[in-house]
């Protein structure tokens, strides 16, 4: 069966997260059932979709990667506008397919993954942003918070960011990017890494907010990561804010 790599994007609102569910609506069941409509084995058995990362509830994409095996060998010019026809009115769009060996996984074989964290520092209501940032209020100041973010970077035991209930094996995680830059009212954050904690970036972005608003220090964000203790971290930011942009594969893949 051949293999396909799909580029993604969507808008997280409307779904429990990218993991398929028995109950609640999600991005790789959506997927999953537009390739359905095109796609289905001789023996009735329907295209599973393996994403590249699982975002959660209410996080968005502008580079998901998947991939799946399809019974048909199909021209991708040909398949990405009938996956999209198929996707219907769900804010969920293929932007980029790609044939691939058997030996290419958009999980496994993955080198880095990058997020971006939208924050739209003003007073005033999110009028045509609403859902897609989070607006905070109070001002921040970018200058700390970048130092405070520096800190971050590089291998550490990030337990004190990582969501009670991540499954991963060790809290040791290696941040290889964790920059801010502001311009007006917006700040986006940028973090990549090869692989992620549950929550670890809305978990570090509701701690950075709090030293950006001066109610921590940087040095206080160095203590919460070095306590190793998931009640030292701050408020976990919204969904809202959080996007995966890219996922990085080896030459060839």
């Amino acid at each position: 069966m051949p293999r396909y790599r799909f580029t993604i994007e969507y808008h997280g609102g409307p779904f429990s997260g990218w993991q398929r569910q028995d109950d609640r609506p999600s991005v790789q069941a959506t997927l999953e059932s537009a390739l359905a409509a095109l796609d289905t084995a001789p023996d009735g058995a329907a295209p599973v979709v393996q994403g590249a990362g699982r975002t959660d509830a209410g996080v968005h994409a502008t580079g998901q990667v998947a991939h799946a095996d399809l019974a048909r060998d199909w021209d991708p010019f040909r398949l990405l506008p009938a996956v999209n026809h198929h996707l219907g009115r769900q804010p969920v769009a293929v932007v980029g397919v790609l044939p691939v060996s058997d030996a290419f996984h958009a999980r496994f074989s993955a080198t880095a993954r990058h997020y971006e964290y939208v924050i739209v520092n003003r007073r005033a209501p999110l009028a045509l942003e609403a859902g897609l940032a989070w607006r905070v209020a109070r001002a921040l100041d970018v200058e700390v918070m970048a130092e405070a973010a520096a800190m971050m970077v590089g291998q550490h035991d990030f337990t004190t960011f990582r969501a009670s209930q991540c499954q991963a094996a060790s809290p040791v995680k290696t941040l290889d990017r964790f920059e801010i830059s502001r311009l007006g009212e917006r700040i986006v954050a940028r973090l990549s890494a090869r692989s992620f904690l549950h929550s670890q970036v809305r978990s570090l972005m509701g701690s950075l907010e709090k030293v950006g608003a001066r109610s921590w220090r940087p040095a206080d964000m160095a203590r919460a990561l070095a306590a190793r203790d998931r009640a030292s971290c701050g408020p976990v930011a919204p969904p809202d804010g959080l996007y995966l942009t890219r996922v990085d594969y080896p030459d060839g893949d």
